[in-house]
């Protein structure tokens, strides 16, 4: 598959964002997958997994979250004070509400987009943020997958809003998400009767599916990639096909 990359701007309150938007080159309708960067920004890493989702049948649109902090908004993995010095100081209680709202209304708008049929995933910052959006966002949404995202106690508190299916993937030796904090996040959606699967590696790290980083596990990125990829069929590809054939 053809794949066209571009670098668009999403109108939000605070002014224009820039994105990176991934699809087929042919422009035909498709489910659509929201990408959330890690804390190092819109990194090329980032936009490497836009282009492989894309490839995989998907639009793809994955926001600069820190573009308040342009120019100087990514890192290198070495960096990871400025990196998260930078994060913490994003205003997750609005602003970054209204961006991730601004990005979802933004794919629905695309002409190649099925609008009921879009996807949430992300990493690190990114995957907190797709956690935030099943809570949020279930009415806007049909999916979200996030990766070792550190949840913050409202969302936890905020777990009853979610209406969507969840695939999290968590690994073991993660200093920045204790075991104690998965079994907390696991036992609160059980409790809630919620549709949702717990992926759990005992031998990775924090930023485990990244193969710029030193803390990269090949075996878990291949394994959470594969059921990214399931999850995503079932509930965006599969989902559009049970309904057309109802």
């Amino acid at each position: 598959m053809q794949i066209e990359q571009t670098d668009i701007l999403v109108s939000t309150p605070d002014g224009q964002m820039p994105a990176f938007l991934c699809r087929s080159s042919q422009h035909k309708r498709q489910p659509a997958v929201v990408l959330l960067m890690e804390a190092f920004g819109l990194t090329a890493h980032i936009r490497e997994i836009a282009t492989r989702i894309a490839k995989q049948g998907y639009v793809v649109l994955s926001p600069d979250l820190y573009y308040r902090e342009l120019p100087n908004n990514k890192f290198g993995y070495a960096e990871v004070e400025s990196a998260m010095a930078t994060m913490y100081r994003l205003d997750f209680h609005q602003a970054v509400v209204n961006d991730i709202r601004a990005t979802l209304a933004y794919v629905k708008s695309l002409p190649d987009v099925e609008p009921d049929r879009i996807g949430v995933t992300g990493f690190c910052l990114g995957g907190g943020l797709t956690f935030m959006c099943a809570c949020q966002f279930s009415n806007e949404i049909a999916a979200a997958a996030p990766f070792y995202g550190m949840v913050l106690d409202e969302w936890i508190e905020a777990m009853t809003e979610i209406q969507v299916p969840m695939h999290l993937f968590f690994g073991g030796r993660d200093p920045f998400i204790p075991r104690e904090r998965v079994e907390q996040i696991e036992s609160r959606l059980k409790a809630l009767n919620k549709e949702y699967t717990l992926q759990f590696y005992p031998d990775a790290d924090h930023g485990f599916f990244c193969h710029e980083r030193s803390s990269y596990n090949p075996s878990a990125a291949e394994d959470a990639w594969l059921k990214l990829m399931q999850f995503f069929q079932q509930h965006l590809k599969e989902k559009g096909d049970r309904e057309t054939s109802a």
